[in-house]
């Protein structure tokens, strides 16, 4: 292990959350030996009880699970926008883990997993929400440059912000960002999905090509928590979508 993953280890908490009490063993064991701090939770019940405890960088959590399954407690996670997690799942097909993607996670494994690709798969979470801060870190401390606005909203094209007419910072993930350019780049003209899946095509594509109507859905909740943002994006039936507002370069 190389000094930079160690020190990241060394630094973060991890939740496990699964119904089966030697899965939480084994995969506790097994990142506490590579320098993670960890801890487990049996259902979800018991993962907000801790998490209203303690801050955790990441969470791995189960999807089957008696009471309340997985994607339900994620869905409260990213309406409280919770840490990253990575999702498990003995039930591995593709619709499966679009689902999941679809709905906020940042990973999908199905079980039984290699506790090793487990092990990759949370360091490259971590080291993509890293780069997220570190981006917002340095955005916060540069003068504004050039932006994109659009009513009252403002979008930083090259350090990848999008700021609300109250002048916040609004959280995108990759997918969200790729395509809000796509519509402020290309503002009243309607767009066909397959013209958007052109536009906005990025690392996320294996998935994305299959949901860009789940992505501009929650693009749509986000932009919604603007005040007076009014309909931005609107649908044109059996077309595609179009962005209403003008745009300007300031």
């Amino acid at each position: 292990m190389n000094a930079i993953n160690m020190n990241m280890d060394l630094a973060t908490r991890i939740l496990i959350v699964d119904d089966d009490a030697g899965i939480r063993r084994l995969m506790s064991s097994f990142l506490d030996k590579h320098g993670f701090q960890t801890e487990t939770a049996a259902n979800p019940i018991e993962m907000r009880e801790m998490l209203a405890k303690q801050s955790y960088d990441l969470i791995v959590l189960d999807v089957m699970m008696p009471k309340e399954d997985g994607l339900s407690a994620l869905t409260k996670l990213q309406r409280e926008e919770g840490p990253p997690v990575i999702m498990l799942s003995a039930v591995g097909t593709d619709v499966d883990r679009i689902v999941g993607l679809e709905m906020g996670a940042e990973d999908y494994l199905a079980k039984p997993c290699n506790p090793r690709e487990l092990l990759a798969r949370i360091r490259t979470v971590l080291r993509r929400r890293e780069k997220r801060d570190a981006g917002a870190t340095r955005e916060a401390e540069v003068h504004e440059g050039e932006a994109l606005r659009f009513a009252g909203w403002r979008i930083d094209l090259d350090m990848r912000m999008l700021y609300d007419p109250a002048d916040r910072l609004i959280a995108l993930t990759d997918g969200e960002f790729r395509l809000l350019r796509a519509f402020v780049e290309h503002p009243r003209r309607v767009l066909t999905r397959d013209q958007l899946l052109d536009f906005a095509r990025g690392e996320e594509s294996d998935h994305y090509d299959r949901a860009i109507d789940v992505q501009v859905s929650r693009l749509r909740r986000k932009l919604s928590d603007g005040a007076g943002s009014g309909e931005l994006i609107r649908t044109v039936r059996n077309e595609g979508y179009l962005f209403a507002p003008a745009v300007s370069r300031s």
